[in-house]
């Protein structure tokens, strides 16, 4: 899958080889305990006219982000992606677009900070997530509902993105979704 997202996207061939190399130097690399980093699965919600995205409002990191989470062993990534933006918008009836062989929209690494408890111990250190993130289509702007991991779930238009989040890496996956979505 690596492979054919790097042929399909040399930009980001760097990414690719940097995930690549989690993959091959730890097979852990699954399972969140690994470390440095591990892989992780997310998807880019869209409306299928692609006018709008779903996105939730992080509990731990208090940003707008895609949904998205660990893979807990699991090494199909595309389903782990599906899966867990169904968990946290509560929406059923989403589809992977390209379906079971589908590469991912994006790839991304990034750091995920350290977290301490009120009396100042650490919870969980800093370590970094290989995000693997894919396109996920909804049939309708159907109305979410807010899981345990987020403060809020909401639709937006793509419009309004940069009003409610800077995270360079969100608005690229817009831009991608929009070309892609274009494209089809």
């Amino acid at each position: 899958m690596l492979d054919r997202y790097a042929a399909a996207h040399p930009e980001d061939a760097a990414t690719a080889q940097r995930i690549r190399a989690l993959v091959e130097d730890h097979a852990d690399c699954f399972d969140r305990t690994c470390r440095p980093g591990h892989i992780t699965g997310a998807a880019w919600v869209t409306t299928r006219d692609g006018r709008q995205a779903l996105l939730v409002h992080h509990r731990k990191l208090g940003k707008w982000l895609q949904p998205g989470g660990h893979a807990d062993g699991d090494s199909d990534v595309a389903a782990v992606a599906l899966r867990e933006a169904q968990e946290e918008t509560g929406l059923a009836d989403l589809s992977l677009l390209g379906g079971a062989e589908a590469l991912p929209l994006d790839l991304d690494v990034h750091v995920i900070p350290a977290r301490h408890d009120a009396a100042g111990n650490l919870i969980d250190d800093a370590h970094e997530h290989h995000d693997v993130r894919y396109l996920v289509v909804a049939p309708t702007a159907a109305p979410p509902v807010v899981s345990d991991e987020s403060h809020d779930v909401r639709w937006f238009a793509i419009e309004q993105l940069s009003s409610v989040t800077q995270e360079e890496s969100v608005l690229r996956l817009a831009r991608k979704a929009a070309n892609l979505l274009r494209a089809d």
